[in-house]
């Protein structure tokens, strides 16, 4: 299961400019459902609060009002039922592929075959498993895209967060990652929320669209996707 419900969330963050206190309001009161096995596009101008409102759904930083709630379960932290990946593939360097797509599952328990056959299915899913073994710096920036949806995948998450992980990457790069990314939604069920500064990625991509305002965060509007991806 992978329902998640913003209700009414703010969030403040307090900055010291030269020697002075600014607050910024990054969100303020957004409410919206995103539905078990859906994907939506979270889409607005930078600086809305979009990548903010994922890092409080994924428990990263605490909203300062409102609540956030997993399949009726406020968060109140981060937990292995949701999955990150982040505009830059964060990789640990002085580990190969498989070892880093292993991490996560070490970390619940996992250990022996089991971890390492698991490690290896998702790998080969994303189309990374003649590459196994390379470390992050002998790997294109696709191919790391690639293994960081395999780690955020592979501990069985109900949801995944994405940041705009295919903005850095060339135009070829990103339309095949964005079929791989509905691929594995197919294959897998997985409720996804999916930020995004493209139109037409969140067209492609969503089956609805989650509009933005300019700071502060607010939600301007909810537009159901015309077409099946």
């Amino acid at each position: 299961m992978g329902e998640v419900s913003f209700v009414d969330v703010s969030k403040r963050f307090s900055l010291r400019v030269e020697g002075e206190v600014h607050h910024v309001q990054a969100l303020e009161r957004v409410s919206f459902t995103v539905r078990d096995g859906e994907i939506v596009a979270l889409i607005g101008p930078s600086g809305c609060g979009k990548t903010t409102a994922l890092r409080v759904a994924m428990g990263l930083d605490p909203a300062n009002g409102g609540r956030v709630a997993v399949d009726g379960r406020e968060v109140r932290g981060c937990g292995h039922d949701r999955g990150m990946v982040f505009q830059h593939a964060e990789l640990l360097p002085w580990l190969s592929a498989k070892q880093n797509v292993m991490f996560g599952l070490e970390m619940k328990g996992m250990r022996g075959g089991e971890l390492r056959d698991t490690a290896e299915k998702y790998l080969d899913l994303v189309g990374l498993g003649d590459s196994k073994n390379r470390r992050p710096h002998q790997l294109s920036g696709g191919l790391r895209q690639r293994r960081a949806i395999a780690r955020a995948f592979v501990t069985d998450p109900g949801m995944l967060l994405m940041d705009e992980p295919f903005a850095a990457l060339d135009a070829q790069n990103r339309a095949i990652l964005q079929a791989e990314l509905v691929r594995l939604w197919e294959h897998t069920g997985k409720t996804v929320v999916y930020v995004t500064h493209s139109i037409e990625e969140a067209l492609l991509l969503g089956d609805r669209t989650v509009i933005m305002t300019a700071q502060p965060g607010r939600i301007k509007k909810v537009i159901d996707v015309p077409f099946p991806q």
